[in-house]
C-alpha cells in the first residue's frame, strides 16, 4: 500500500442497493467508464471491496 489506485466503473448502478450507491459516489464516480485516481489506503480498498463488482480497479 501507498501507491495510488486507479478506479474505473464499469457497471451500471441502477441495480446496486442503496449503500453500494454511497460508497460509488463517495469514490467520486458519477458515471459508467468513469476513472478516478485515490491514494492506496484501507479506507478506499474496503470502500472497493463493496462495489467490486461495479468497479475496475489498476495499480498506478
Amino acid at each position: 500500500m501507498g501507491g495510488k489506485l486507479e478506479i474505473k466503473q464499469v457497471r451500471s448502478i441502477a441495480s446496486a442497493t442503496q449503500n453500494q450507491r454511497r460508497n460509488i459516489k463517495a469514490l467520486g464516480l458519477r458515471r459508467r467508464e468513469q476513472i478516478v485516481v485515490h491514494d492506496d489506503n484501507p479506507i478506499i480498498r474496503g470502500m472497493i471491496k463493496k462495489v467490486a463488482h461495479l468497479v475496475q480497479v489498476t495499480e498506478k
